[in-house]
């Protein structure tokens, strides 16, 4: 019983740290999804992707983070199986045979599980944690990718002005991304200078290079636009379908907040 009970403690120690650590990985800047990931892979040590393995590495406190992970991990493993053995191979163990102690293994490892992955107990320890960073250290950077709801139809990318693009020598204010539902977060230039936030009155040329944020097809359309009177035919029509996308989130925002 003892045994039993030791791994469960185990267990639960064990969800409680990659739950934390995911949390403080948000708050680096990486999305939820990636910081879940992250964390779990370093506490189990299976290991990373290349492309999200150099996100941690070159991050101060992503990498203490995910050290840290890893001495808890070996310990942690170390101590699971331990018990599980022991909880097996011992006799006597107040009279409870195999037929008890698998259900109740069984049942700990369930109610466990159903823990971590309800969302009250998420939003409750996501909370506490949020707390704790914001009272005892300076750690103030949010999950941005999660902030402007990147993956699905929305995401960032960079956006090449080309030299038959539509988009060559016009000033953002004749261009109208934003109807498209493209907004330009910065423009860089080919020789290194960068303008955020721009105005309507930043013309664009070759050789430019914008960071847009938007739909991916509003984007794709965009970046595909060469000159000429088809392409003010494409404006059009790709503003008058981000008014009817424009249309529906609203119709669905509308729905969840019950108005």
């Amino acid at each position: 019983m003892t045994a039993i009970l030791s791994l469960l403690l185990v267990v639960t120690l064990s969800i409680l740290l990659t739950r934390v650590a995911a949390i403080v990985l948000t708050y680096t800047g990486l999305s939820r999804q990636t910081a879940r990931f992250q964390a779990r892979s370093a506490f189990s040590g299976a290991g990373f992707t290349t492309a999200e393995s150099e996100q941690v590495v070159n991050h101060p406190v992503r990498r203490r983070v995910v050290l840290l992970l890893m001495l808890l991990g070996n310990a942690g493993i170390v101590t699971a199986v331990s018990s599980l053995i022991l909880a097996f191979v011992r006799t006597g163990d107040n009279g409870l045979g195999l037929e008890i102690k698998i259900p109740l293994l069984i049942g700990g490892v369930v109610g466990l599980w159903a823990l971590s992955a309800s969302t009250l107990f998420d939003r409750l320890l996501s909370r506490l944690v949020e707390r704790l960073l914001a009272r005892y250290t300076q750690l103030d950077v949010r999950d941005y990718a999660g902030l402007l709801r990147l993956g699905g139809d929305y995401r960032i990318v960079e956006l090449a002005v080309e030299a038959d693009g539509w988009l060559d020598g016009r000033t953002l204010a004749e261009a109208r991304p934003a109807a498209e539902g493209v907004l330009v977060l910065g423009v860089s230039s080919p020789g290194g200078e960068w303008l955020g936030t721009p105005g309507g009155e930043t013309r664009v040329v070759a050789g430019d290079t914008l960071v847009v944020y938007g739909r991916t097809e509003a984007i794709e359309s965009l970046q595909q636009r060469r000159k000429g009177a088809r392409a003010e035919r494409e404006h059009a029509e790709a503003v008058g379908k981000q008014g009817e996308v424009a249309a529906r989130e609203r119709r669905e925002r509308e729905v969840e907040t019950g108005r």
